[in-house]
């Protein structure tokens, strides 16, 4: 230590104090105002000799300053101090380590993770600190596994056997004796579990645990994308049975505690192949001339008793799982299906919102609270869109007068904020094997969008009534939140869309909300339209469950929650809960448990979307198979240092032009542009920019088309 170092440990007290900060607190960063305020020094004076301190600090190695003003604690390779993190690996072999209070994850390379596999909980030390203040580690042990069980090919020889993992971020194959393999034969999906890996081993052991099937074959890989992302494909026998026990006629007794609404007009409106109907809208003129609108939602949580085996396979399983042919449901279908879903001619117990409105849309009064009702009519979208648009027929009046409601409600929502994103979603047309025939878009009408502001009106409404609280006393609740967009990247978008002559205001959030509502409107119909705008949602955060109420800023509501989907959603589950606990007069519930809920909630809801994605990158491959060889059109739709995506245009196929393969020139990635350039040339290819392919390759196994890029002149 040198004798500067001496003097600062022991003469001056100041030094002393702000360095005690830091020990107290070494995987966090402070600027000289955060220190300031935590040694409870106001003069102006020494708050300036705290900024001078850091810098001496930092000049010394013993603070490093890795982002302008902010400052932490060094960790040198030789520190006794362990860090604990979650890792996540890349599809390179490397991985990064989220440390809980460090402004950045730590960079490993595949040489330093030992036995780590991605998600694993690591102890692990930094060993060096990059001239730019990037921390480099190396993993020291595995605390905890993310996952023991792995999807994968079986590859068999004579004398062993490998699984090659399915997942991109699996960097190792599984050695698995032969006297494991469970009958598994080569080539063949099947779910391995790793039993042990030494260090020193190249590779873990395990041994099969169920074999899937053959490779390609429909059955087969969507139940090993299930199983990759740990989601279940059918329900234990035990829950099953515990379900059909259930009790679901309509009780007298139990229809006394409710409000009575049977006699009302009631409908449902859901998409064709819909069975769960778990929403119904209902309305009645009211003497005063304004209407009733009722948001009835199916109760739920009347069957689903907290504490039993049944809730808590629905908690562990959070949300149904759409894959591209099928859906796998949060409750068993004797609930789903039947005693929750609100099927036309038949009585049914729900939990309702009431809203008086005017004939401008305007919320006189609301009420919440369980109800018993009886649908008239089921609708397909379709057929209500056909009332809508002048049809005769059945509660057309009804269905009209409705859509003009909900077309001022959407219109005041869009004048506050809220921000009309375009986006497209695509299905498939299967024939009754599950192969697919064409590519549709899915198309959001009047009549879908009839419902959608009904459902946000409820679940906006429910999530102030609590969330506002009696004297402003707000109980612990269950949110659905949306940050406000990240700054660098919405700068990074907004420079980006100034090439094609658009501009947003970054100044405020109303600002960005208003100016993204223009350039939506503006983009209408051209030929930038689809990347504008999915460039547009992926400057915004992730919208997820929380306790902590930081608004929607999608949406533009300070408050919102999920009231509306509790067949298909469990933290809709827990809304109706507190929900009626709060009514009854109960006392706060604990907000600790209850935020971990939300937690395991939105994990979840990540994963079931994942499996969506890749469920849906399957059927791409299947439908471009035997299609090697022709040429289509399509549109950089992503950009990256490997090459980029194309979509197509007709069927949304999207595959990878290798950069590899443009030997033109030699290309470089230009992230803030969304582009790759041409060393030699300038050459550009940017995302948005119309190409034409060659199918390379469709790869079932990979989930992954490989396209070659075509000149004019090879056309």
């Amino acid at each position: 230590m040198t004798a500067k170092k001496k003097q600062h440990s022991g003469g001056n007290h100041l030094h002393q104090q702000i360095l005690e900060v830091f020990q107290k607190h070494p995987n966090q960063h402070f600027n000289y105002k955060q220190v300031a305020k935590r040694l409870r020094v106001g003069k102006a004076s020494k708050k300036k000799m705290i900024e001078h301190i850091l810098k001496e600090f930092v000049a010394e190695d013993v603070l490093m300053e890795d982002r302008p003003g902010k400052y932490t604690m060094v960790h040198t390779g030789n520190s006794n101090q362990a860090l604990i993190g979650k890792v996540d690996m890349t599809q390179s072999g490397s991985a990064y380590v989220e440390v809980e209070g460090l402004p950045d994850d730590i960079y490993v390379d595949e040489n330093n993770l030992g036995t780590a596999l991605h998600g694993d909980i690591v102890e692990m030390n930094i060993i060096k600190v990059k001239r730019n203040g990037k921390p480099i580690g190396e993993v020291q042990k595995v605390i905890e596994r993310a996952q023991t069980d792995f999807v994968g090919k079986i590859e068999k020889s004579l004398k062993y056997a490998f699984l090659v993992p399915d997942s991109k971020r699996m960097p190792v194959d599984i050695f698995i004796p032969l006297s494991k393999l469970k009958g598994a034969q080569n080539g063949e999906k099947a779910i391995v579990k790793m039993l042990k890996w030494d260090e020193g081993d190249d590779s873990p052991e395990g041994e099969v645990i169920k074999v899937l099937g053959p490779e390609g074959e429909n059955e087969t890989e969507m139940h090993a994308i299930l199983a990759e992302y740990h989601l279940p494909s059918e329900f234990p026998k035990h829950i099953e049975e515990e379900a059909q026990q259930i009790d679901v006629s309509i009780k007298e007794s139990e229809v006394k505690k409710r409000k009575d609404l049977r006699k009302v007009t009631t409908f449902t409106i859901d998409p064709d192949d819909a069975k769960d109907f778990d929403d119904a809208l209902s309305i009645q003129k009211l003497e005063n001339g304004n209407w009733e609108i009722g948001v009835h939602i199916a109760d739920v949580s009347h069957y689903l008793k907290e504490g039993s085996q049944l809730d808590a396979e629905a908690f562990d399983r959070a949300t149904s799982v759409y894959l591209v042919d099928r859906v796998v449901p949060m409750l068993p279908e004797v609930l789903s299906n039947f005693a929750c879903s609100l099927r036309p001619n038949e009585d049914k117990y729900t939990f309702s919102a009431l809203f008086e409105l005017d004939e401008n849309a305007q919320v006189k009064s609301q009420w919440f609270g369980r109800t018993v009702i009886h649908s008239d009519h089921r609708f397909t979208y379709d057929q209500a869109q056909e009332l809508i648009e002048g049809a005769d027929g059945k509660l057309a009046d009804e269905v009209r007068l409705l859509d003009g409601l909900a077309k001022q409600l959407r219109a005041a929502r869009f004048k506050k904020g809220s921000i009309d994103f375009h986006s497209l979603e695509v299905k498939f047309k299967l024939d009754d094997k599950g192969e697919p025939l064409g590519v549709f878009i899915k198309e959001q009408k009047d009549a879908n969008k009839l419902i959608e502001e009904f459902m946000l009106l409820a679940n906006k409404k429910v999530a102030e009534f609590i969330g506002k609280g009696k004297k402003g006393m707000a109980k612990p609740f269950v949110y659905r939140v949306h940050d406000n967009p990240d700054p660098e990247k919405l700068q990074t978008f907004s420079t980006f869309i100034r090439k094609f002559g658009y501009r947003i205001d970054t100044t405020s959030p109303k600002g960005i909300s208003q100016s993204l509502n223009r350039l939506m409107a503006d983009i209408t119909g051209k030929g930038e339209e689809q990347l504008i705008s999915t460039l547009a949602i992926r400057t915004m955060a992730k919208a997820e469950y929380s306790t902590d109420n930081v608004g929607h800023y999608g949406l533009a509501f300070p408050f919102y929650t999920h009231f509306t989907s509790p067949i298909r959603r469990y933290p809709d589950v827990m809304v109706h809960r507190l929900l009626q606990h709060y009514l009854d007069g109960g006392k706060a519930v604990n907000q600790e448990e209850l935020e971990e809920k939300c937690k395991h909630s939105s994990e979840r809801e990540k994963l079931a979307t994942d499996a969506e994605r890749d469920s849906i990158k399957f059927m791409q491959v299947k439908f471009m198979q035997g299609k090697e060889g022709e040429v289509f059109g399509g549109v950089i739709s992503g950009v990256s240092d490997f090459g980029f995506f194309v979509e197509l245009e007709e069927s949304k196929c999207e595959g990878l032009v290798r950069m590899k393969s443009l030997t033109d020139d030699f290309y470089h990635f230009d992230p803030d542009n969304y582009a790759i350039e041409g060393k030699r040339t300038g050459k550009i290819f940017r995302m948005g920019d119309e190409v034409t392919i060659r199918v390379l390759k469709a790869d079932l196994s990979r989930k992954q088309l490989d396209f070659e890029l075509l000149n004019d002149f090879d056309i």
